[in-house]
């Protein structure tokens, strides 16, 4: 390699150091390697003065100018890094002020609705009622057929479920497990089922097609609808307080005769307006469905109906949270909203 080439390279070395090192921006940077290694830049011109050597030179200047790049874009790298990490440390320096108070950690606190379902079990507990879970998906024989719902009664359109294949479907409801507890215990039986439901309902104020319940069984020798009346609003005085009205209206439903609905005082209205959007202008909100079982259910479970009678009931938490927290949309229990949920913590 000539003299003259190995000049010109370590001119070039020594001017593209200085800009290098004074580059203050990845920018800047970016036009340093384009000015010294692009296509055009300075050190492809001296590349072009390899061929003006003797052959034999060649190689070796060949050899030499890709050191020479490889050792540059080593350095062009470095640089960058260097640049990168200045520019983290100048943004943790403006955004952070290690002299400000800390932020206030946030305590999490138990969701609403397993609140309600807490408190409404520790009610039914302290009157010596068991509490039983079960599977959220269930045969058709545990959710209808065992609860005098066959696969012809029109009831069954009511539930709309979600079918996982032709026999097993996510439970609308947690009465299976009434009938799986009064398989497996003779009377006196006293149970109360929390869990999750699931219907296909269309998502408004007062409806989730997914959903948590609380129901209650009872099945003993002598027992009548008082039993189940004194119970339930017993309940709702303790979740909603005495002042709260709580009535009870004829309704029907296949697993149990008599049958009743159970409403509460709109928490949004309190009965005064005609034109509520949450009660429908009617003044209260439908908790559930109650009744006593009917004497098919109880035969299906091998119990003699002229010796034993029952009750039974099923609240829906997210209703019952609607008035006990007076809060007119029963979405806002699942859009988990930190401000609504500290709220009510």
């Amino acid at each position: 390699m000539t003299t003259e080439l190995q000049t010109s390279l370590s001119d070039v070395r020594r001017r593209f150091d200085a800009d290098a090192e004074s580059a203050a921006d990845e920018q800047a940077l970016e036009s340093v390697r384009v000015t010294y290694l692009g296509r055009n830049g300075e050190v492809t011109k001296v590349r072009r003065t390899i061929g003006t050597l003797p052959a034999a030179a060649r190689p070796e200047a060949g050899r030499t100018i890709n050191d020479a790049v490889a050792s540059m874009e080593q350095r062009l790298e470095e640089l960058r890094r260097r640049l990168e990490e200045r520019g983290v440390e100048s943004e943790l320096n403006a955004t952070i002020d290690v002299t400000f108070a800390a932020i206030e950690p946030q305590l999490g606190a138990i969701h609403p609705v397993r609140r309600i379902v807490n408190d409404s079990c520790a009610y039914f507990a302290r009157h010596g009622f068991a509490v039983v879970v079960g599977p959220e998906a269930e045969p058709d024989y545990y959710n209808f057929d065992a609860l005098n719902i066959p696969a012809d009664h029109p009831a069954r359109e009511n539930f709309d479920s979600f079918w996982i294949t032709d026999g097993v479907l996510l439970r609308p409801h947690t009465s299976p497990m009434q009938i799986r507890t009064m398989q497996q215990h003779r009377p006196p039986i006293a149970v109360v089922a929390p869990g999750k439901c699931f219907r296909r309902d269309a998502l408004d104020a007062r409806h989730l097609f997914q959903f948590h319940q609380v129901e209650g069984l009872l099945v003993a020798e002598n027992i009548h609808f008082g039993h189940l009346k004194g119970m339930l609003t017993g309940l709702c005085r303790e979740l909603f307080g005495a002042e709260q009205r709580v009535r009870f209206r004829p309704s029907y439903f296949p697993f149990t005769e008599p049958s009743a609905e159970v409403d509460t005082t709109c928490p949004k209205c309190r009965g005064k307006a005609a034109s509520c959007a949450m009660c429908g202008g009617s003044g209260w909100i439908e908790l559930g469905g109650a009744g006593m079982v009917h004497p098919n259910v109880l035969r299906e479970v091998g119990y003699d109906p002229g010796v034993y009678s029952g009750w039974a009931f099923g609240f829906g938490a997210e209703r019952l949270g609607l008035a006990r927290y007076e809060v007119d949309d029963i979405r806002r229990f699942v859009e988990s909203e930190p401000g609504f949920l500290q709220q009510l913590s």
